[in-house]
């Protein structure tokens, strides 16, 4: 069942980026590692490349590593933010995927703020996203939304809270 196809590729992580549910718990019945050693895309990384929500479930629910780093996409995380499939990362998020991880200094807010997605941008914010990280171009994830746009007022917003709380927990700022 973890037999490889010539991209390297497994059963499983072919069975994710079709997004067969059913396929996919076939395979898991029998065996298939879901954590199996790849350059390149996991089986989570395809489900969450395909916004598959159930597919994304069910990895989780059997010990896919969250923090598989793809030589390419990031973690699973930057992949489903990227292509902006919400209901995939609110699934890692609440099952503990670090939303800060990053690849190239690139977190998984920089990709929301480059498809420019309040949602996503808000969801991650609220579950911890550091809205000062830097990227290897030395970007925040703000410095990729365009001023007068949604998401660049939704960073602005964060980022007056957070000067805000500073001020209340220390008043001589």
């Amino acid at each position: 069942v973890d037999a490889r196809n010539i991209d390297g590729s497994t059963p499983l992580c072919d069975a994710c980026a079709s997004g067969s549910v059913e396929c996919v718990k076939v395979l898991l019945s029998h065996g298939a590692k879901v954590n199996p050693p790849l350059y390149t895309a996991s089986p989570l990384h395809e489900a969450c490349m395909n916004g598959s929500p159930e597919c994304v479930q069910l990895l989780i629910e059997v010990g896919a590593n969250l923090e598989a780093h793809d030589c390419h996409f990031g973690t699973p995380l930057h992949v489903a933010c990227a292509r902006e499939h919400l209901d995939c990362v609110k699934l890692l998020l609440q099952a503990g995927a670090n939303v800060n991880a990053a690849k190239l200094h690139e977190t998984a807010l920089h990709h929301a703020a480059k498809v420019r997605n309040v949602d996503l941008v808000e969801m991650l914010v609220e579950f911890g996203g550091n809205i000062y990280a830097r990227d290897n171009r030395g970007k925040k994830p703000s410095d990729y939304t365009w001023s007068s746009s949604p998401t660049a007022k939704c960073f602005e917003y964060y980022e007056r809270i957070k000067i805000w709380d500073q001020t209340l927990e220390n008043p001589k700022i």
